[in-house]
């Protein structure tokens, strides 16, 4: 319950309220109720030190609503976003905005994971390698080492003439293996530090998910001073939490890491007598160990449960080998590790990653899910614990803040106990606001019938049948978002030929360029699958049809869920019900909320599993999404836009 009678929680709803500085000095803003009374259990949490959780859906204008409860607690807080996206806009955009109407006089810092800031020793290095570069390569090595002598921050988000999946970006970047440290002849000027010490010195630290659980699960990026200390945590887009806090308290090694090592063991023998006649040899074996341990794993599924290495002969093997010379090859870095200090921190790496290796394939343990991934260069082995509530009670116990946990999709039909046992968040407050959208008016739910069983051979081939009217009804302006990149590559050939309006397919360009290219055509039809279905935002009539395909439950062959799923039935609960549903609902309507993003948005959702009206759980996922009129007539779809264009 929200205290009324607490001074500090009235004042936040009067500043957002109509008579404000906000309703005053924003252009456009609109007071409402949902925001003001977020914005006081924000308060009350902070000032308490209590665990939230607040559900506040589609324009209830969030943002602001911690904003500003944060910037006038007096503590320091630590807000976290789920994509860098978001952080930079937070930073940027909403903050100093806040900040500005509220006279707060108190200093703000902007951190992310170093691999986000240019590297100036690796960046040195890689130009004195001198390796010849195709003339793409060397035309963007020239514009960083130019934006490198103008950049304050050296955040790579500055620079957008190089693109974001540049094979040069790992090359002038540091990870927490291959970083000098006090050791760096460059540490004086590193971006990484000087972002640090801003954040140690901030009262607000916008940072992301991703840093802040490496931060504080494994300080694995070397940022463990700064975060200790906060009031409160803020996290945004909370629904991603339980996932990334899976990866971040497993134990996790790439043949990419394996690979950096020998590259840079070789690299660090220039200028070192003797080191390359002594190392050479062994690197060479590591990385051909690499390769055939690659090999023997071509002929298994993409992921799968640890023990499916162990029963086949030849990876076991495969995997014995790159244990020995990995031992080998860690025991002669050590052996020179005094020679320079390059070769102390290789000797570092190389101790650290042979103890990762030994202990994921020799982990036996009750509390673990081993399990591998592999794609066409490389390959990942992972040993993740079952419970995240443990460790994530633990954590936040050592913190002694206040935690808020916010986003649109936190619920089940109004119930938020599948996101707190995920957590471990026992007897959480929780608050629940709805959108203040008239969905009623502004959108239509349709449900098509006589689609088949989802497992049907030629189930893509009936939703694109079902769903091209539905698009001549809406002149294009759709998203089509689809549970697997098989059904999305189907899909796009079948579209290929049969629609008159761009067609937009995920993969064929980096997703900023596609969303800005489906904007500017006005009656685009774009298809996407999982990274489409959230934090894409889409305002006006270029998109005005969300088709998904089918309802979003997590792949059968995750071997963390499948071991998860078989724990919670041991423990006494139905993991269908219990797990596999609540998390497949959220799913549903982060997709479902790509739709209605203005108060003015009008649009089709239009969902085709049929299993919402034929089966008895359908019910939770309808009455999650927004409260549309719903409809089984293409009729009523055509006349929805039909009213639309006669109103122009």
């Amino acid at each position: 319950m929200i205290d009324h009678d607490d001074p500090a929680t009235m004042d936040v709803a009067a500043l957002l309220g109509s008579d404000g500085p906000f309703a005053r000095e924003v252009p456009s803003f609109a007071p409402r109720e949902a925001q003001q009374r977020m914005a006081q259990a924000v308060a009350q949490a902070i000032a308490g030190r209590e665990t939230l959780i607040a559900e506040a859906g589609t324009g209830t204008g969030k943002t602001f609503a911690y904003l500003v409860p944060a910037l006038l607690s007096g503590e320091r807080v630590i807000i976290s976003t789920g994509t860098k996206t978001l952080q930079d806009q937070l930073y940027f955009r909403d903050l100093p905005r806040v900040r500005s109407v509220l006279g707060a006089r108190l200093k703000t810092a902007l951190l992310k994971g170093r691999a986000n800031y240019l590297c100036l020793y690796r960046l040195d290095q890689t130009v004195r390698e001198g390796a010849t570069f195709e003339r793409t390569q060397a035309a963007q090595l020239a514009t960083i080492r130019a934006w490198s002598a103008r950049t304050r921050r050296g955040d790579r988000m500055e620079l957008a003439e190089v693109p974001e999946e540049s094979p040069l970006w790992p090359r002038v970047t540091s990870t927490p293996e291959n970083c000098l440290g006090v050791e760096c002849p460059f540490f004086d000027d590193c971006h990484v530090v000087k972002a640090r010490r801003e954040a140690m010195e901030a009262d607000v630290v916008v940072v992301n998910h991703h840093l802040l659980f490496a931060d504080l699960a494994l300080k694995q990026e070397g940022f463990g001073e700064i975060l200790p200390g906060a009031a409160a945590f803020i996290l945004d887009e909370a629904h991603q939490v339980p996932e990334l806090a899976g990866q971040f308290f497993s134990q996790s090694l790439s043949a990419r890491q394996l690979t950096d090592l020998a590259h840079d063991a070789l690299a660090e023998c220039t200028g070192v007598t003797g080191a390359i006649g002594l190392l050479l040899e062994p690197v060479e074996a590591l990385q051909e160990s690499l390769r055939q341990l690659r090999l023997a794993m071509a002929p298994l599924p993409q992921r799968g449960a640890f023990q499916e290495l162990e029963d086949r002969a030849g990876v076991r093997e495969a995997l014995h080998d790159l244990r020995e010379l990995l031992a080998t090859l860690t025991e002669l870095l050590v052996s020179q590790a005094e020679r320079s200090r390059g070769f102390s921190n290789l000797s570092e790496r190389a101790t650290a990653l042979a103890e990762r290796l030994d202990r994921i394939v020799e982990d036996r343990s009750e509390r673990d899910v081993r399990w591998y991934e592999s794609w066409t260069r490389g390959f990942a082995l992972h040993a993740t614990p079952l419970d995240l509530a443990t460790p994530m009670r633990a954590l936040r116990e050592r913190t002694q803040a206040a935690w808020i946990h916010t986003s649109a999709t936190l619920s089940v039909a109004g119930n938020f106990d599948h996101f707190a046992r995920q957590l471990g968040l026992d007897d959480p407050r929780t608050l629940s606001l709805e959108s203040p959208f008239d969905y009623a008016r502004q959108g239509l739910c349709y449900l098509p019938s006589g689609l088949p069983d989802p497992n049907a051979r030629d189930y893509t081939e009936q939703v694109i049948e079902a769903a091209l009217p539905v698009l001549h009804a809406s002149n294009g302006r759709a998203f089509l978002l689809f549970t697997s990149h098989r059904a999305l590559r189907r899909a796009a050939e079948l579209l290929e030929d049969k629609v008159p309006w761009p067609l937009f397919v995920q993969g064929t360009a980096p997703r900023p360029r596609l969303l800005e290219d489906f904007r500017a055509s006005g009656h685009g039809v774009l298809l996407g699958a999982a990274s489409f279905w959230e934090g894409v935002d889409v305002v006006g009539e270029a998109l005005s049809v969300v088709v998904i395909d089918k309802l979003p439950f997590a792949a059968p062959d995750d071997p963390v869920l499948v071991a998860r799923l078989a724990a919670l039935e041991a423990s006494g609960i139905n993991p269908f019900m219990g797990w596999q549903v609540p998390s497949a609902v959220i799913a549903l309507k982060q997709g479902a909320g790509r739709l209605i993003r203005d108060v003015h948005d009008r649009g089709v959702l239009m969902l085709c599993d049929p299993r919402l009206t034929g089966k008895g759980y359908g019910k939770l996922f309808l009455a999650s999404v927004p409260p549309m009129p719903r409809t089984r007539e293409l009729a009523d779809v055509q006349a929805f836009f039909d009213d639309a264009t006669a109103s122009l």
